[in-house]
């Protein structure tokens, strides 16, 4: 199935994007697809949003495929890259130690609408290692700026860095900085800094996003010891007050799991992070509402409704009842057959009680 999304405004999308890295939300394998992040923009239409990693070599083979008219690889090319342009400001994030291939990547983004590409030196899974890439290359910063070197030259949308403060024993904050000098100085436009180093050996990446100690300090100097650097925190986040506290010390704030697991959280995030109050604060009936007309464009392409309603479950939280409602999304939303209508029914349901 090919689902051809809405053309970007691209020109409004650089308007927003200026000031976008004060708040984001991280990229996270199977969970920050096109749906999520249409919900998101439900929520907050400021907020930088990005894709899951997509492998530039998987980009790559998938791309020449493609092009020689093969209808599977159309739609795997869709389903890696395709967004809608309610998305923006949406960045692509990366994997890869190519610089060839990233290069390519970067330009497909570009001719995509992206906003900006980022790359993944975070990651620090078994498999990600396998390929040469993720947190393993934060031991060859050198590579890392062949790479973001290559990127900056392929178009001209900012290239960014996702990476940790280390890895096993190379967690000295000397080796910190001295990594993200080298890969500034190749272009890198902003570095989004999980606080906690990886161990590549010994922990899995849940264990790996919570064992290894916050050090958010570390960050902080980072942004004291280069001012001209533009530093964004990620790690421990999770509520807009500890947000609004850490961005009187660096530029900008990531959330991952706690926007996943508590989006309405975040629902004033624009108001109190951006000082914009032009949208109404959203509410969990006023998101699905927001989502009705993406899921009908949606549906009549072919693509069933539970792929959107997975991401509902946690709206409707802390409340009496939630469960239930949760429960009820989910039965009818399974069914292959289910349509626009079921989010329309679980708005109504959510209306009738001040949700």
């Amino acid at each position: 199935m090919v689902v051809t999304p809405h053309q970007p405004q691209h020109a409004a999308a650089e308007a927003t994007l200026t000031g976008a890295h004060r708040f984001s939300v991280a990229p996270m394998l199977d969970y920050t697809d096109r749906h999520f992040r249409m919900l998101m923009r439900q929520i907050s239409r400021r907020s930088l949003l990005y894709t899951e990693m997509v492998v530039a070599q998987a980009l790559h083979h998938c791309r020449l495929a493609a092009a020689t008219g093969d209808a599977r690889a159309q739609a795997r090319l869709e389903r890696l890259i395709g967004f809608d342009g309610a998305e923006h400001p949406l960045a692509l994030q990366l994997g890869g130690d190519d610089p060839a291939l990233l290069a390519e990547a970067t330009r497909i983004a570009a001719d995509r609408g992206y906003d900006e590409v980022n790359l993944n030196v975070g990651c620090p899974s078994e498999k990600v290692q396998k390929g040469r890439f993720g947190a393993c290359l934060m031991a060859d910063p050198d590579q890392v700026a062949r790479c973001i070197a290559a990127m900056a030259a392929a178009s001209g949308l900012p290239v960014t860095v996702k990476h940790r403060i280390g890895i096993d024993e190379r967690d000295s904050y000397a080796e910190l900085l001295q990594f993200v000098d080298t890969v500034a100085a190749a272009g890198a436009s902003r570095f989004s800094v999980h606080a906690r180093k990886a161990w590549l050996e010994g922990l899995d990446p849940k264990q790996n996003r919570t064992i290894p100690p916050l050090r958010h300090d570390l960050v902080q100097q980072l942004k004291r010891d280069r001012p001209a650097l533009t530093i964004e925190l990620n790690g421990g986040l999770q509520d807009l007050e500890s947000c609004r506290q850490h961005l009187d010390l660096v530029d900008g704030v990531m959330v991952g799991r706690a926007a996943y697991d508590h989006p309405l959280r975040w629902a004033a995030v624009d108001r109190q992070l951006f000082g914009d109050a032009s949208q109404p604060q959203a509410t969990a009936s006023t998101v699905l509402r927001g989502l009705i007309p993406y899921a009908e464009r949606w549906c009549s392409s072919g693509g069933r409704l539970w792929a959107i309603a997975r991401h509902l479950v946690q709206v409707v939280e802390g409340v009496s009842g939630a469960r239930h409602w949760r429960r009820d999304l989910g039965m009818a939303a399974g069914n292959r057959q289910a349509g626009p209508e079921v989010l329309e029914q679980a708005a109504r349901q959510l209306e009738e009680r001040g949700l």
